[in-house]
C-alpha cells in the first residue's frame, strides 16, 4: 500500500514556527543555527558586505541557469526564478524573475524535510504543485541543502517553466482537463542528485515524459549547475566569514524585511478591504463564471487574506495552496516592499491566509491545474493588489505605490508540430511569449507603462521576432502596440500589443492550445473610477490568401486586409492552424486611474499623435475635441459636460433625500475623488470635486452613489467581443457616480450580480469612526 503524498495544504496558514518546526525534524539530522545575540552582535559593514555577497551569488545563479538553458521561455522570457534559503527552508534571498514562485519555494522544502532523508550532496526534483516549489507541473525546482561543519546550514533552488512534460495537451496545457490525469504527472521530491552526481537512470524517467525532450533534459543540466554555481559560491562565503557570521547575516536579512514592512503597515490606518474577480470559462465547453473574493483585513502590523466565499474548484482553472500564496506575493512583493529588500522569509511573517480547501484557488487533488499559475493565482495577485491599492491611496507617504491592475493573465496560445525546415522534421513546441508585452495599470500620478511587462515577471521581456522564426516554422506578420488598449482614466493605463503569425516552413498542420481568461469579464481593473483596459480576443483566420499577398509583393497589416473565415477562439480551446491559417492574438492593457473626464486634455491629444488611443477615444472616452491647433479648450468642457449629463440620464439616483455639501478646506483624501471630513458630530465621506456628502459614518454602511448598468460596449472600444460570445451570464459595464457632479468613483466590466464593494464604508473609515 503507498503512502498518500500529503502536499502544501497541511501546512498552517500562517508560516512556520521556526522553533516548532526543527522538533518534527529527525534528531540524525543536525542543524546549524545561531542565537539572537549573534544576530545583534554583527556589525554593519559586515552585515552590509556579506548581504551583499549572497545577493551576487543568486544573481550568480540565474546567469548560469540562463547560459545553460535552451529554452526561449528562460534565454528570452526570463520566466524562471532562483533563491538561498536558510536551514528550514525560509527564503533569504530571492531573484527579480517569476515573483509568484515566491510563495512555493520554501513549502517543497519544508515537506522535503519531513518526508526525505538529506544528505550533503544531494538535490532535489519536483513539480508537484500540492508540495510547492511550484504553481503547476510545469514549473520544476531543482533544490539543494547546503552542508557547513557536518550541519545542515541552507538551501538553494532554481526553478523554471518547462515548455511540455506530457500529458493530453500540448506543451501540458489540457483545455477540456476535468483532472489532473489528463496532464503532466506531478512528480514528488526525487533525488535527481546524489554524492555530487547526476542520477541518469532520474534524468531518463524524466525526460521520457516531454514532447520535446532535448530542451527539458537540458533544462534539467541547467538547474542542477545553477544548483553547483550557488553551492560554490555560498561555501565561499561561508569560508571567508564562518558558518555563524553567514547564518546571522541571513536571519538578520529576514528580521529586518519583517520589521520594515510591519513598521510600514503600522503607519497605515487598520481597517477592511474587499475585491472580486472572476475566470470566464473554466474549461474547453464551459461557459460559466468562475470568482474568486477575498476580504483583507489590515491591524495594527499583519495583514490578514480572507478568501472564504470563492468558487468550488472547476475544470483547469485551479490552483493548488501554493499558488495562492504565490499570487499573494505578486502583489506585495512590488506594491508593499517596492523598497524593502525581498527577504521574502521575513516578509512571510507578516500575513496569513485563510481560505476553504477544494476552492480553484486552494484545490485539492486531484484537481486539474495546469492553467493555476497564469489563472486563479493570477487574479488572487490582481485582488490583493486592488486591495492594496486602496488601503495605500488614502496615505500620501506610500500613495505612489498604488496602481490600478496590470494585464490580468498571460494570455496562452501554444503551438506545436513538424519544423521540415531541416533535413530531418523535427518536433517543436512555441508557447508564444509575445503576450509578454503587456500593459502596466495607471497610478496617481503616472500613466501605466505601455506594453511594459508582466507585474509578476519584473525582468521579463518578450523575444525577438527573428530569433521566434529562427526556432519555429513561423512567420510573424506583424506585432505592435494596440490604440485604446489601456483603460481609460485620469491616468491611462498601458496599452497592449497585438501579434498575427502563420506556419512558414512546414507543410503539415500545427496544433494550437489556447488557454485565456479575461475576454468576458475584465481581468485588469480599473482605481479611482478608471476604466479597465481591453478585453483580449484571438482569432484563427482559415484559408487565407495571405501568402498569394506575398506573391503579389503586399504585406497583410490587419485583419481586414488578412482575409479569409475568421473564427473568434473561446478562452479554453485545441485546434490546429492549416499552412494557409492565420493566429492573430491580441492581449490585455493596464487598468487606469481616475475618471478619464478628469484627464489633461494635451495629455489626450499626445496620446493621439502616437497612436495610444483612436479618434473615437478622444471625444467618447476622454471628452476632449481638438481644433486645427490643437485642443479646443470651450469645445472641450461643453464636450465633457455633455458626457456628465448623458451619464446623470442613464443612472439610478440614489435614495437619498437630502445631501449637505462639505467644507472641502477641511478634508482628507481617500482616493482621487473621495474625501473624508470629521465635524463634532460624526465622520462623514464626500466628493473631493464638488463636496457633496455621499455618506455618514453613524448611520450608513453604502456611499450613496448614482448607478448604470449598461451593455459590455458602454466600457468604450477597448471591449473588443461581445461577452456573450463566451459566457451565458450577463456582463455589463457597472459605473458608480457622484449624483452631485457625475464624477465617476467605480467603473468595471462584472457580472450583472457582482457586489458593490466601492459602495462600502467600512473600507474607507476605520472601525473606530463608524461608532
Amino acid at each position: 500500500m503507498t503512502m498518500h503524498i500529503p502536499g502544501s495544504e497541511v501546512f498552517s496558514s500562517r508560516p512556520i514556527d521556526p522553533d516548532e518546526f526543527p522538533r518534527k525534524l529527525p534528531a540524525s539530522l543536525p542543524l546549524h543555527t545561531v542565537t539572537q545575540e549573534q544576530i545583534d552582535a554583527l556589525d554593519p559593514l559586515t552585515y552590509e558586505v556579506v548581504r551583499h555577497r549572497l545577493w551576487s551569488v543568486t544573481d550568480e545563479m540565474g546567469e548560469a541557469l540562463k547560459r545553460m538553458s535552451g529554452s526561449p521561455i528562460v534565454t528570452d522570457a526570463n520566466d524562471f526564478d532562483f533563491a538561498i534559503s536558510d536551514e528550514l527552508g525560509q527564503e533569504v534571498q530571492v531573484g527579480l524573475y517569476n515573483t509568484m514562485l515566491v510563495g512555493a519555494v520554501d513549502l517543497a522544502i519544508y515537506w522535503t524535510l519531513e518526508h526525505r532523508t538529506v544528505t550533503d550532496g544531494d538535490m532535489f526534483l519536483c513539480n508537484d504543485p500540492w508540495v510547492g516549489g511550484g504553481l503547476h507541473q510545469n514549473d520544476v525546482i531543482v533544490f539543494q541543502p547546503i552542508f557547513a561543519e557536518g550541519k545542515l546550514f541552507g538551501w538553494t533552488s532554481a526553478v523554471c517553466h518547462e515548455a511540455d512534460l506530457g500529458g493530453v495537451g500540448l506543451g501540458s496545457f489540457s483545455p477540456a482537463a476535468q483532472d489532473v490525469f489528463s496532464e503532466a504527472v506531478p512528480t514528488p521530491p526525487v533525488k535527481v542528485v546524489r554524492g555530487f552526481e547526476l542520477q541518469e537512470d532520474i534524468a531518463d524517467m524524466w525526460i521520457r515524459r516531454s514532447r520535446v525532450p532535448l530542451m527539458v533534459g537540458l533544462d534539467l543540466r541547467a538547474k542542477v549547475g545553477a544548483n553547483t554555481v550557488g553551492r560554490q559560491r555560498l561555501q565561499a562565503v561561508i569560508e571567508q566569514y564562518g558558518a555563524d557570521t553567514v547564518k546571522a547575516v541571513m536571519k538578520r536579512m529576514m528580521n529586518d524585511a519583517e520589521q520594515r514592512l510591519r513598521g510600514k503597515l503600522t503607519a497605515l490606518s487598520d481597517g477592511t478591504w474587499r475585491a472580486t474577480g472572476y475566470q470566464d470559462q473554466s474549461h474547453e465547453g464551459d461557459r460559466g463564471i468562475h470568482k474568486i473574493t477575498v476580504a483583507m483585513t489590515k491591524t495594527d502590523d499583519h495583514l490578514s487574506f480572507d478568501f472564504t466565499g470563492t468558487d468550488p474548484q472547476a475544470g483547469v482553472i485551479n490552483c493548488t495552496y501554493a499558488g495562492m500564496r504565490g499570487g499573494v506575493m505578486l502583489a506585495l512583493l512590488p506594491i508593499l516592499a517596492a523598497d524593502i529588500p525581498w527577504s521574502a522569509g521575513g516578509l512571510m511573517r507578516c500575513f496569513d491566509l485563510i481560505s476553504e480547501e477544494g476552492t480553484i484557488n486552494n484545490a485539492t487533488f486531484p484537481a486539474a491545474v495546469s492553467r493555476g499559475p497564469i489563472g486563479p493565482a493570477w487574479l488572487t495577485g490582481s485582488l490583493i493588489a486592488e486591495c492594496l491599492s486602496q488601503m495605500l491611496d488614502r496615505s500620501v507617504e506610500f500613495g505612489d505605490s498604488v496602481q490600478a491592475s496590470c494585464c490580468g493573465t498571460h494570455d496562452t496560445a501554444v503551438l506545436a508540430g513538424m519544423d521540415e525546415r531541416g533535413e530531418q522534421p523535427m518536433p517543436f513546441i512555441n508557447i508564444v511569449m509575445d503576450v509578454m508585452a503587456a500593459g502596466y495599470g495607471a497610478r496617481p500620478k503616472f500613466d501605466g507603462m505601455d506594453t511594459g511587462g508582466l507585474n509578476c515577471i519584473p525582468m521579463g521581456r518578450i523575444p525577438d521576432v527573428e530569433m521566434t522564426e529562427y526556432l519555429y516554422p513561423l512567420l510573424t506578420l506583424w506585432r505592435r502596440e494596440e490604440p485604446d488598449s489601456g483603460g481609460p482614466g485620469r491616468h491611462r493605463g498601458g496599452v497592449s500589443g497585438s501579434s498575427a503569425m502563420i506556419p512558414y516552413g512546414t507543410d503539415t498542420p500545427i496544433g494550437l492550445v489556447v488557454a485565456s481568461s479575461g475576454k468576458a469579464v475584465a481581468q485588469n481593473n480599473g482605481l479611482a473610477g478608471g476604466y479597465p483596459g481591453n478585453t483580449a480576443v484571438g482569432i484563427v483566420a482559415r484559408g487565407t490568401d495571405v501568402k498569394d499577398a506575398f506573391t503579389a509583393g503586399t504585406l497583410p497589416t490587419s485583419m481586414d486586409t488578412v482575409g479569409g473565415l475568421q473564427e473568434l477562439r473561446a478562452c479554453y480551446e485545441q485546434t490546429v492552424l492549416s499552412t494557409d491559417d492565420v493566429l492573430y492574438l491580441h492581449w490585455q492593457g493596464g487598468g487606469g486611474y481616475g475618471d478619464p473626464l478628469l484627464r489633461d486634455p494635451a495629455a489626450v491629444a499626445a496620446d493621439l499623435r502616437e497612436g495610444k488611443i483612436t479618434t473615437a477615444g478622444v471625444t467618447d472616452l476622454y471628452g476632449v475635441v481638438l481644433g486645427p491647433d490643437g485642443v479646443d479648450t470651450a469645445a472641450t468642457q461643453a464636450r465633457r459636460e455633455q458626457l456628465r449629463r448623458e451619464r446623470s440620464v442613464r443612472s439610478t439616483a440614489p435614495e437619498q433625500t437630502y445631501a449637505p455639501m462639505l467644507d472641502l478646506s477641511r478634508a482628507a483624501r481617500l482616493d482621487d475623488n473621495l474625501v473624508e471630513v470629521h465635524t463634532d458630530q460624526a465622520t462623514v465621506v464626500g466628493c473631493a470635486h464638488c463636496g457633496r456628502q455621499l455618506g455618514d459614518a453613524r448611520t450608513d454602511t453604502a456611499l450613496a452613489l448614482a448607478r448604470f448598468d449598461g451593455p459590455a460596449s458602454a466600457a468604450g472600444p477597448q471591449v473588443t467581443s461581445d461577452p456573450s460570445e463566451y459566457v451565458d451570464d450577463p456582463v455589463v459595464f457597472r459605473q458608480l457616480c457622484c449624483p452631485g457632479c457625475w464624477t465617476a468613483i467605480y467603473s468595471g466590466l462584472v457580472p450583472a450580480d457582482h457586489p458593490d464593494h466601492a459602495l462600502d464604508i467600512g473600507r474607507l473609515l476605520p472601525s473606530t469612526a463608524r461608532r
